[in-house]
Order: C-alpha cells, then sequence, then structure tokens
C-alpha cells in the first residue's frame, strides 16, 4: 500500500512509521471489542498456569504465536461485521451467514488456543 501525505507518496522510515500508526489505531479499535479484552484475559490465565507448572520457554512462545493468530482473526472478523453493519444494516441472511463464518473462525483459534494451554499444562511430561 503506499501511503500518502498531501499527495507526497511517503516511502522508507515514513512508511513504516505511518503504517505503524495505522496499525496501533487498528488494535485501539480491536480492544473496543468485549471478546477482544477476553481474550487477553485468557491470554493472562494461560501465562499464569504455564508459569505455575513449570513449562519451558518454547511453549511460552508457541502459545504468543497462537495467540497473536487469535488476535489477527479476531480483527478481520471486526472488520467483516463493521462492514456488513455499515452495507447491509437490515436484517438479512447473507449478513448472518457472512458474521457466522467470522464467528466461525474466531471459535477455531479459541478451540487451538484452548487445546493448546490444557494439553501443555495437563499432558504427562
Amino acid at each position: 500500500m503506499n501511503l500518502r501525505r498531501n499527495n507526497i507518496q511517503i516511502k522508507g522510515a515514513g512508511h513504516v512509521i505511518q503504517a505503524t500508526g495505522y496499525s496501533l489505531a487498528g488494535f485501539r479499535v480491536l480492544m473496543r471489542e468485549e471478546a477482544a479484552r477476553l481474550e487477553v484475559v485468557m491470554l493472562l490465565v494461560a501465562l499464569v498456569s504455564f508459569y505455575i507448572a513449570g513449562v519451558a520457554w518454547l511453549h511460552y512462545f508457541i502459545l504468543a504465536a497462537i495467540f497473536f493468530v487469535l488476535l489477527c482473526v479476531e480483527a478481520i472478523n471486526t472488520a467483516i461485521e463493521l462492514i456488513v453493519d455499515r452495507t447491509s444494516p437490515e436484517i438479512s441472511e447473507y449478513g448472518k451467514q457472512t458474521k457466522d463464518l467470522g464467528s466461525f473462525a474466531v471459535f477455531c483459534m479459541l478451540a487451538v488456543f484452548s487445546i493448546y494451554s490444557l494439553l501443555v499444562v495437563f499432558a504427562p511430561t
């Protein structure tokens, strides 16, 4: 994506800085969603559980990777919901199915996160 300010293309470090600002703005939008905040709580619970169980550091990194993918899917789902609500404010089967598919994607990632966390904490070593 070419970023522009006053019709001048921004390149190099300026591009990275401006893109980072957009990403942080997106993160702030996502954190207004209750589901995303609950996922952060799930991460904290998992981290405390990992600490108590004394798991290897590799598991923390894997958990972080799974969590970031979960947040990405949650962000995409939120974007889908915003678009559907904007373009199709009336109740429609199309809108329902679109939102249901996004919700299913989040559910799948929540399942991966939860199953991995439970296996790491409770599986015999």
